[in-house]
């Protein structure tokens, strides 16, 4: 998997599970479901910045979401 879009879709997961998690909280619900999510976003996360050789900043995340979603626009 391209470092790019395991960043991005980690990010994607990461930001979807929180309302989730709030909903869990607010419901008296246990938050399994959202914390795995969660889980899988950071690990997506964890592993694009580890793998990418030059490591990501902050200012390069809307560059690269960009082009991730560029390249499935035709």
């Amino acid at each position: 998997m391209d470092t790019d879009l395991a960043l991005i879709l980690g990010l994607v997961l990461a930001v979807f599970s929180v309302p989730s998690l709030v909903s869990a909280f607010s419901d008296n619900r246990p938050p399994l479901a959202p914390l795995a999510v969660l889980g899988a976003g950071a690990a997506l996360m964890i592993y694009a910045m580890l793998a990418h050789p030059e490591g990501y900043r902050l200012a390069d995340v809307p560059d690269v979401f960009f082009s991730v979603i560029a390249r499935f626009i035709p």
